[in-house]
């Protein structure tokens, strides 16, 4: 589906990933077998309901889950030929910030309430490259102006910033030391509807400039049209839908996939109601046997209650977990 570097390996390659959460002695099974390939340059976006599991994706390839209650119970991240499972906590130091950053989801938590906006991206420039203060404070401010707030601000506290500059600041300071992959944990969803239109055109455009990979976390599909290339429907922490994004758009398979565009308002049609998904998603301590959507799903059958269903991938490369796929496809080739 995807395209090969050089070596013939994807740049980044997550394969069979598996993290379990403990909670009152309860094990939250939040990411499923998850494998996933993304190339240089591209965008890939995770889609799915709250608690689907996109941001623990997230946080296992940079490997900063919680130390305590949280687990990797198998499977393994690779990131330009290097599994960062197998490295040290000091070599992965090296590679946060430098080879891999996060664009959190609440600029405020991610910003130091007491720290000048201009220290904390000239400390990030600081932690991975050699020189004397100065030439990381001029960086600092050159990241500022290029994602559109006058280097004069270098000295001012993130109270001082609207929601939208934040937003940016975090970016600048993401984006400071040229990483090669970007971890977008859902940049847009606490800003206005103007403010998310800058700020996906300023992501896109510093990816492009840097040809930098890209992993971005949304529920939105407007965002997911603008920026990303191929798309992976995320559901009780698992990959139910993956293709390119003309095929995700244009030929949804899944029935959470349809459900998810269901729901979206048409400009074109004139509809008095949407149509949104029945249900709510399953409880990740107590997952369903068999397909996890089925208790949700229109079209569940026997088969779908009590097997694992396996991925299906059509001619053209487009994937669906779906065993009504399958059936439709062999009664057409038949």
């Amino acid at each position: 589906m995807e395209e090969q570097n050089k070596t013939g390996t994807p740049f980044l390659e997550v394969c069979d990933l598996v993290v379990e959460y403990m909670s009152n002695d309860q094990v939250v099974h939040a990411v499923n077998g998850v494998s996933l390939k993304l190339e240089r340059g591209r965008t890939l976006g995770l889609v799915g309901e709250t608690g689907a599991g996109k941001t623990t994706i997230a946080k296992s390839i940079l490997r900063i889950l919680p130390d305590v209650g949280a687990r990797v119970a198998g499977g393994k991240v690779v990131l330009d030929g290097t599994d960062l499972f197998a490295i040290s906590e000091s070599e992965m130091r090296k590679v946060r910030g430098n080879n891999i950053s996060m664009i959190f989801q609440d600029p405020m938590t991610a910003l130091n309430p007491v720290q000048r906006v201009g220290d904390q991206i000239t400390e990030v420039v600081q932690l991975h490259n050699k020189g004397i203060k100065e030439e990381f404070q001029q960086r600092a401010k050159e990241m500022l102006e290029m994602v559109g707030i006058p280097a004069d601000r270098y000295h001012e506290y993130p109270h001082q910033f609207s929601g939208g500059m934040k937003q940016r600041v975090v970016i600048a300071m993401a984006l400071a030391c040229n990483p090669d992959l970007l971890l977008a944990d859902e940049p847009t969803t606490a800003l206005d509807v103007t403010i998310q239109a800058q700020v996906l055109d300023l992501i896109a455009e510093l990816r492009e400039r840097y040809n930098t990979a890209m992993l971005l976390i949304t529920h939105d599909m407007g965002a997911v049209a603008q920026t990303c290339d191929d798309v992976a429907v995320i559901y009780a922490g698992n990959i139910i839908e993956y293709g390119s994004k003309m095929q995700i758009f244009d030929h949804p398979s899944h029935p959470y996939t349809i459900g998810l565009f269901g729901a979206i308002p048409s400009m074109s049609e004139d509809e008095e109601w949407l149509h949104p998904i029945d249900g709510l998603p399953p409880n990740p301590a107590d997952l369903p046997q068999g397909c996890a959507f089925h208790p949700r799903c229109t079209y569940a059958t026997e088969e779908c209650r009590k097997n694992p269903i396996t991925m299906y991938t059509t001619a053209d490369g487009h994937q669906c977990r779906c065993c009504r796929l399958e059936s439709i496809a062999k009664q057409e080739e038949s």
